[in-house]
C-alpha cells in the first residue's frame, strides 16, 4: 500500500481526477492537472507501482446482471482466533454473491455486502453459506434500499 504522506499536490490532483473519471485519456488527465502528457503518464505509472492506484473499475447496473436485492450481512464469529477469521474470510471471498468483505471491530466481526437474485436467494445464502459455518455465532441481515457511492471522498492534504 502506498504512503500517503509522500504524495504531493499534483499526485493528489491526479488521484482526484481519476476517482471522478478513470476513463480519462492521459492527454486529458495531463491537461486537467497542468502537466505534459509524458510527465503525467510517468506519475500515473509511479502511483500504480507504489500501489496508490490499485485498479480501474467499471460501474455495472446490478439489475442488468439479474441482481434484484442487495444486503449487508453482519457476522459475529464464535471465537476470535486467527484460524476462524482466516477460514471465514477465505470462505466468503470464494462466493460470487459476496461483493465486499469488511473485517471490522465492534459488535460484528465481518460486514458482507451481498448481491442476490431475490429474497429467497438471500435466505438460502444466509442459511446455507453462513449459519452452517462453525466459525459463525450470529448473523444479522439488513436490506439495502439504495446505494450511492461518493467518488468525491477527501484526499488527505499534504502534511496531514
Amino acid at each position: 500500500m502506498g504512503n500517503s504522506t509522500a504524495l504531493d499536490r499534483t499526485d493528489r490532483e491526479i488521484i482526484g481526477a481519476l476517482r471522478k473519471n478513470a476513463r480519462l485519456s492521459n492527454k486529458e488527465l495531463a491537461a486537467l492537472v497542468g502537466l505534459a502528457p509524458s510527465s503525467c503518464l510517468q506519475r500515473v505509472r509511479k502511483l500504480e507501482r507504489r500501489g496508490v492506484l490499485r485498479g480501474y473499475h467499471a460501474e455495472v447496473d446490478p439489475a442488468a446482471l439479474g441482481v434484484g436485492l442487495q444486503a449487508i450481512v453482519a457476522i459475529r464469529l464464535s471465537r476470535h482466533s486467527r484460524a476462524f477469521v482466516d477460514s471465514f474470510r477465505e470462505h466468503v471471498l470464494s462466493m460470487p454473491e459476496v461483493r465486499v468483505v469488511y473485517h471490522v471491530a465492534g459488535a460484528s466481526d465481518f460486514l458482507l455486502h451481498v448481491a442476490v437474485k431475490d429474497a429467497e436467494h438471500l435466505r438460502e445464502l444466509v442459511l446455507g453459506a453462513f449459519t452452517v459455518r462453525p466459525e459463525v455465532a450470529h448473523v444479522e441481515t439488513a436490506l439495502i434500499f439504495e446505494q450511492v457511492r461518493n467518488v468525491e471522498l477527501p484526499v488527505a492534504r499534504e502534511g496531514t
